[in-house]
């Protein structure tokens, strides 16, 4: 089933809550409303004819303005593709959960909560899953600011393109003394 046919069954389900289809990006996508996500990813596993069995991934992204988690889905009868999104305001970062439609999103919306702070209300285990349990902050969200140090251990690192300016500069100073050394020899 295509993209616009699946989007046309959700707007026959929920109405004026499905918009039109986002096809701006790679991968067409339904822009969700959060309250919404689990009502209707619920809809989409269970509805005969989409079967979207499989949360491929739950990804969560920073637009600058605002945060997002984006679904991608995929039925396993069927062979199709669904990629769902919602946003949040980076104040209140809050979209329900959907551990009990799939399982696999426990740890998926652990990472995007460890890594962007994104709540997901109702998880029931929504902690730390990279980052230590005293860490303080998201650090992929495009306003994170990094410490100096986390428990005396420096977090900062050096300028990787000067590093290899300087590495360039050392070559084609080695490379000169190559060339002086055959040149003498000649």
């Amino acid at each position: 089933m295509e993209p616009q046919a699946i989007r046309d069954r959700l707007s026959e389900e929920f109405g004026e809550a499905i918009p039109a289809l986002d096809e701006s990006g790679k991968d067409p996508c339904i822009p969700i409303e959060p309250s919404r996500i689990p009502e209707v990813c619920r809809f989409v596993r269970d509805t005969e004819g989409l079967e979207f069995d499989y949360l491929s991934s739950l990804t969560a992204v920073d637009t600058g303005d605002a945060l997002g988690v984006v679904y991608h889905l995929y039925s396993i009868r069927h062979k199709h593709t669904l990629v769902l999104k919602v946003s949040v305001p980076r104040e209140k970062p809050e979209v329900p959960t959907v551990e009990g439609v799939w399982p696999a999103a426990n740890w998926m919306e652990r990472e995007a909560w460890d890594l962007m702070g994104i709540i997901f209300e109702g998880h029931p285990d929504l902690r730390r899953l990279l980052l230590p349990e005293d860490w303080e902050g998201h650090p992929l969200r495009k306003d994170f600011k990094e410490k100096p140090d986390y428990k005396g251990i420096e977090t900062t690192r050096p300028d990787m393109l000067q590093q290899f300016g300087q590495l360039d500069k050392l070559e084609a100073k080695e490379a000169e003394g190559k060339e002086a050394a055959e040149q003498s020899d000649d």
